[in-house]
């Protein structure tokens, strides 16, 4: 697979996921590879039709201890999700241009079903989250 930040990666089939909504503003497409970043805790989620489509993603527990993320039983069912336990959750990341505040969106998180390898991303309706947390900041707010 042609990659944007590799240039060309074999993908195995348990870092392929498929998100059948498509992911918001990116709806027809729907399929993406979860790729290690080498700058860890970073992930990549690569788009497996268009090479410059990839999104940088993280663990926002990592910075976030207090985190929750509340979506309907019925959403998850979408992507057939019968526990908590099954997901893996992701904040899209936003590195600007100028290397100021490097922001997690969580707003929107990415939810991954782990056993079938179907994602959503979802809305929140909990006003403490927002599509721009500084992830720096709150990380040293969290040790505080």
């Amino acid at each position: 697979m042609q990659t944007k930040a590799y240039g060309e990666v074999d993908v195995d089939e348990r870092q392929r996921v498929s998100f059948p909504a498509g992911l918001l503003g990116f709806e027809k497409f729907k399929d993406y590879a979860l790729l290690d970043a080498p700058q860890k805790p970073f992930f990549y989620l690569q788009s497996m039709d268009v090479p410059d489509l990839a999104f940088i993603l993280i663990d926002p527990f990592l910075f976030r201890p207090d985190y929750s993320v509340d979506v309907s039983d019925e959403a998850l069912g979408e992507i057939g999700v019968d526990s908590p336990n099954d997901c893996l959750v992701f904040a899209i990341v936003t590195v600007p241009a100028d290397g100021q505040h490097v922001t997690a969106n969580l707003l929107g998180p990415v939810i991954i079903n782990k056993s079938n390898r179907r994602g959503m991303q979802a809305v929140l309706p909990d006003p403490r989250w927002r599509v721009k947390h500084d992830i720096m900041a709150e990380l040293a707010a969290s040790k505080a």
